[in-house]
């Protein structure tokens, strides 16, 4: 296998970095320092659902599976990046929105809901508070089409007020074993090709509902 084109899709984590408003603040301080210690060293204190990371059954399902446990297989595979940059913001992701790629989406793969909200990441009440979602009927749609995981780049893959439906849209997936990832950085690059291999690794985070991660995709020659 030789590489043709490989995309980091991961966003950056940094003190006081944007997150999702009911929980603290990202903290990230310096433990030990070369002038001092000799060497280097950060501590980190942050929800596991800050910045790019994955929301596993744990999530929502008190019997669920973990970060930890679960397959990694179903977090590596190919993906279809679903064109939604030129969707108002707050706009809810339907159905009828991934109905359009029904002939490219196979069971087993990897959706890509590239809303551009990733591209705009910031404090900005828009990003934190205003962003694009799926509904509960683009999240049925992942169920009967057999899609493994959702990944988006917006700071969840449910709406960000409470008629938005966001408790049903995670619950609808995660019961069926179906990841979500969230916050993402994904370019409208994306668009050059229809497919591409993907791969999100979560740290193992044992009795934890979600963990960052670094998330890439690629193509070969």
């Amino acid at each position: 296998m030789k590489i043709k084109k490989l995309l980091d899709l991961s966003q950056t984590f940094y003190h006081n970095n944007p997150g999702y408003m009911p929980y603290e603040l990202c903290e990230i301080n310096y433990e030990t320092l070369v002038p001092k210690d000799g060497y280097t060293s950060e501590r980190i204190y942050m929800n596991t659902h800050t910045s790019t990371h994955f929301d596993a059954p744990f999530h929502h399902f008190v019997d669920g599976v973990d970060a930890a446990q679960y397959p990694i297989d179903r977090l590596v595979g190919e993906a279809v990046p679903i064109d939604l940059f030129d969707l108002p913001e707050h706009s809810a992701i339907t159905a009828e929105h991934l109905e359009k790629y029904a002939d490219i989406v196979k069971p087993g793969d990897i959706l890509l809901l590239c809303t551009g909200y990733g591209l705009k990441r910031s404090w900005s009440s828009d990003y934190v508070d205003n962003w694009t979602f799926l509904s509960v009927s683009g999240a049925n749609w992942v169920v009967e089409h057999g899609v493994k995981g959702v990944a988006i780049d917006a700071m969840s893959v449910g709406g960000p007020k409470p008629e938005d439906e966001g408790g049903p849209v995670h619950k609808i997936c995660l019961s069926k074993g179906i990841w979500y990832g969230e916050e993402l950085y994904l370019p409208r690059e994306l668009l050059e090709e229809k497919r591409w291999n993907f791969a999100f690794l979560p740290l193992k985070m044992e009795r934890c509902s979600g963990a960052p991660g670094r998330a890439i995709a690629w193509t070969e020659e």
